[in-house]
């Protein structure tokens, strides 16, 4: 069975937009980057309650994938998903590669999320995506382990590691029936 509506979650720098990039294409999804409803042209965080309009008139479709599940509307990508794939991947992976990709945004220029770019005076800040992967990499790690805990939840993927993700994928992205950590798939490391 294919899912129709797929989560990705994962901590900042997890890879979370390229593989909901990646199975929306294999899986004929429609992809909605998180990031585009949260931010407005310089930097403006979207007011909760329009994000969680937003993501509401999107879960409400039979079809979808979205790459993150905030606190103001966690419950409702949760109470429509088929599927939740978490990348529980270490701390170190994890921030080697959202230091990379901070770099190249930084160094290229590059355009993200509405037409904002990452500037070394906000890689500096106490809003920096850095810190917040520093402050977040637990709650989101527990959060992910929690959900495939719950048989009341969506089935949930958890993987350990990129080999993990990379041979699931070379696999043809099977879904299980119940997904979860005891499913055939690697172990948490």
């Amino acid at each position: 069975m294919t899912p129709a509506r797929i989560l990705v979650e994962g901590v900042h720098g997890s890879g979370k937009s390229t593989l909901a990039a990646h199975l929306a294409q294999r899986f004929g999804l429609p992809w909605h980057p998180v990031d585009d409803l949260l931010w407005e042209p310089g930097w403006v965080e979207v007011p909760v309650a329009e994000q969680r309009r937003r993501i509401e008139a999107i879960c409400r479709r039979d079809r979808w994938i979205v790459d993150g599940a905030y606190h103001g509307w966690r419950d409702v990508v949760l109470g429509r998903a088929d599927l939740v794939i978490g990348l529980d991947y270490p701390r170190g992976v994890s921030f080697r590669r959202l230091l990379r990709r901070t770099l190249r945004r930084l160094a290229g220029g590059e355009l993200i999320c509405n037409g904002n770019r990452e500037t070394l005076g906000s890689v500096l800040s106490r809003d920096s995506i850095l810190v917040w992967h520093l402050t977040g990499f637990g709650r989101t790690r527990q959060r992910m382990r929690a959900w495939a805990a719950d048989p009341a939840g969506p089935p949930v993927l958890l993987f350990g590691d990129p080999v993990a993700l990379d041979d699931w994928l070379a696999r043809g992205a099977p879904v299980p029936p119940r997904a979860g950590p005891d499913r055939g798939l690697r172990p948490l490391t």
